[in-house]
Formats: C-alpha cells, sequence, structure tokens
C-alpha cells in the first residue's frame, strides 16, 4: 500500500497527482509498541512468557476449570498486530496475580495432572515469582492505559489532524512522565563476581528506560507532521495566542505548496485575524472551528481558511472506519444472502453503517413501511389465509 515507487500509492499518484498520501495512526502505534518489545530481547521474552500463560489454560478443558474454580476469570490471548491484546493480558496479570499464582500452585501440587502440565505449572510459579517478571510487569501496566486510551481514540469517526496532534502530545507527555520517574543510571564500577542468573535492580532500570526512550523516539518519528500534515499546526487552538506573536511563515508556506489551490496572501490575512479574536481560540478542533464559521455564516468572509477547514476535517488519520464497512459487510452478506442485489446490499450497508443517524430521524420504520406498501400493488392474500391469519 505504502510503496512510493511500485505501491498503491505510486498508482493513485499517477492518476490524481495532487493526492497525499496518510499512513494509519492506529497501524502506526501497534508498529511502535512492536518496535519497543521486539528489539529488546528481554521485554520480548517478558511477552512471549506472558503469552503462555493464556496457552497454558487453552490446551486443557482441565486446567481451565482450575482457573474457573480459583481466579474466575479467563486470560486474554495475544496478537502481534492488536496491541490492546497485550494490554489486556498485561492489565489481568497485574490485577490477578495472586490468584493466578494460587492457580498455577494447585495444579503443581493436587497430583491430578500429568507430569508436563506439573513441569510447566512449576516453571510458571518460578516465573511469577521471580523480581524481574513483577517489574516488568508493573512497567507495562503502567505504559499501557496511555497506549490504550490513544489507541481508541484513534478508533473514532470525528477525528482530524488537528485532534490527532493534540492526542499524540498529550501520549508523549505520559510516556515521558513515565521515563522521569525511573531513577537515573548510576556509573559505578563493578567489581568482578559470579554471574548472576537475573538481572540487577539498575540492569531493569536500564531497560526501562530503553523502551520508553524507543517508544517516545519512534512516536516522534512516525508521528510527525511532514509536509500536508504541517498544514493543521495552522489551525490548532492552543497555538494561537503563540502564533498571534509571531506568525507561522514556514508552516503556511508548505501548507500553500501542498495545497496550491489556497491563495497565500489572502490566507495569511484572514489566519491573522483568527489568531488575534478570542473567541476562536476556544475551539480546539478543527470540526468545532469550522462549525464554528459555519454557525456565524463566516464562510463568506474567511473562503481560504474555510477552505483549509475541508481539507484538513476530510482528511483521512485512520483506516478504522473503511475497516468497519468490511465488518459490516461480513455481518450482511452471509452464506444465505449470498444471491442478494449489489443495489440492496449497498442500501443495508448504508442502513447498517450509518444506524445512529437513522435513529435521530423519527418515524423511520414506519415511513419506511408506508412507502413500501404504496410503492406498487400487492396481491390480495385469499380468504382461506385469512381466517387461518386471524384464527
Amino acid at each position: 500500500m505504502r510503496g512510493a515507487k511500485g505501491g498503491v500509492q505510486r498508482k493513485a499518484k499517477e492518476v490524481y497527482s495532487s493526492a497525499h498520501y496518510i499512513h494509519c495512526y492506529a497501524h502506526q502505534l501497534n508498529l511502535i509498541m512492536q518496535q519497543a518489545t521486539s528489539h529488546i530481547p528481554k521485554i520480548s521474552e517478558f511477552f512471549s512468557d506472558l503469552g503462555g500463560f493464556a496457552a497454558f489454560f487453552s490446551r486443557s478443558f482441565k486446567r481451565t476449570a482450575i482457573l474457573d474454580q480459583v481466579v474466575a476469570h479467563r486470560l486474554p490471548g495475544t496478537s502481534t498486530t492488536r496491541w490492546n491484546f497485550h494490554s489486556c493480558a498485561v492489565n489481568t496479570v497485574y490485577e490477578q496475580k495472586e490468584n493466578i499464582l494460587k492457580c498455577f500452585k494447585a495444579i503443581r501440587d493436587s497430583g491430578d495432572f500429568d507430569p508436563i502440565t506439573v513441569r510447566e505449572a512449576g516453571g510458571f510459579v518460578r516465573m511469577m515469582e521471580d523480581d524481574v517478571f513483577g517489574f516488568f510487569l508493573t512497567l507495562f501496566h503502567n505504559i499501557m492505559p496511555h497506549v490504550d486510551m490513544l489507541f481508541s481514540q484513534l478508533q473514532k469517526r470525528n477525528i482530524d489532524s488537528v485532534y490527532i496532534k493534540g492526542l499524540i502530545k498529550r501520549f508523549t507527555s505520559s510516556i515521558q512522565t513515565i521515563r522521569d520517574s525511573i531513577p537515573p543510571d548510576r556509573s559505578v564500577q563493578q567489581l568482578p563476581t559470579t554471574k548472576r542468573r537475573g538481572l540487577g535492580h539498575e540492569e531493569q532500570q536500564r531497560l526501562a528506560r530503553e523502551v520508553c526512550d524507543t517508544i517516545l523516539s519512534h512516536a516522534k518519528e512516525r508521528f510527525s507532521f511532514a509536509k500536508h500534515l504541517i498544514s493543521a499546526t495552522l489551525l490548532q487552538g492552543d497555538l494561537f495566542e503563540q502564533h498571534s506573536q509571531t506568525f507561522p511563515e514556514s508552516a503556511l508556506k508548505t501548507t500553500v505548496e501542498a495545497y496550491p489551490l489556497l491563495d497565500k496572501a489572502k490566507l495569511k490575512t484572514e489566519l491573522s485575524l483568527v489568531y488575534d479574536t478570542g473567541q476562536f481560540r476556544a475551539c480546539s478542533r478543527a470540526v468545532n472551528l469550522l462549525q464554528f464559521f459555519l454557525d456565524n455564516n463566516l464562510q463568506e468572509t474567511f473562503t481560504e481558511t474555510v477552505s483549509l477547514l475541508k481539507v484538513l476535517v476530510t482528511t483521512p488519520m485512520a483506516t478504522a472506519e473503511a475497516e468497519r464497512c468490511f465488518s459490516t459487510l461480513k455481518r450482511i452478506k452471509t452464506f444465505l444472502r449470498n444471491s442478494m442485489t449489489q443495489d440492496r446490499l449497498n442500501a443495508l450497508a448504508m442502513l447498517s453503517i450509518e444506524k445512529k443517524l437513522i435513529s435521530s430521524i423519527p418515524d423511520f420504520n414506519t415511513r419506511v413501511i408506508s412507502r413500501f406498501a404504496t410503492q406498487k400493488e400487492r396481491r390480495p392474500v385469499p380468504p382461506l389465509i385469512q381466517c387461518y391469519l386471524h384464527g
């Protein structure tokens, strides 16, 4: 998809030269977390061990029965592409750690299981009692809520580049706060001692700092607003006061180069007025600012600003909406509805996708039934069938 030379991006630009490619931000978040964990051997080992919890119980109904009896909570599995599954696993093991440890000990000491199960349960007991495992479990229990929050926000429908930039800023600030809470490394000369099996406290803190640094560096690289996305900084509400003192000339130049349809001089005049007006500063998102212009009939006065806002509002920042359409298609066109015509499939899909809009229309079902009944004459029901229907 993203291939700049032979991918779909390149083929689209051959037809539409002004088209801009945007990598789905929800997917990039998954890639950031994957980079932060897979390239550090000890962290990769931790998540591999964590995934073994659910795999251990899923292989046997007898083990699952013990889990339900002792923990009363199923352990979620992990996925290499969806990091919210890792988050669920981390949170569940962290919150149910004592009960899960009790469950493994019950399997190990009950004498009702085969030697392989006893050996694996004993290994999990030693793992959960290990200080290194507990340290990494606590670390990611603190990191994952911020990842989940950003991931859920990226799945929303009414997001725009201005809103995304604010979310990313809060996410990186949260990770930086966790990074700053880790004590700094102390360069102490190590005396030659016998090699220990586990990680020392200093090594644990170093790995924790490395995880946070990796997340921050990849977030800065992947979430950087380049070229056409820099235009979002022109209409970011919390920057209006700063822009009123120093106008963002470089961002304006990049925006006009990305969108040649905009008049640079007129756009600069309109933005200067927006930055100096307090009413506009209250609009923190591009959608809210555009709605403010429309509600007050200012679209004829701020023509270039409204045009830029429309571009920002309609620029997709994630593929979640398109993926929901595919999921809707799978629910509608089942095996029993395989002979459905294209027109009916499109209509049912639209009804399912826009169900919130339809639910807000008064008497929608009654109006549809009335229109259907008046479209064409139906054959009258035979008297015998009428008697059967009415009892």
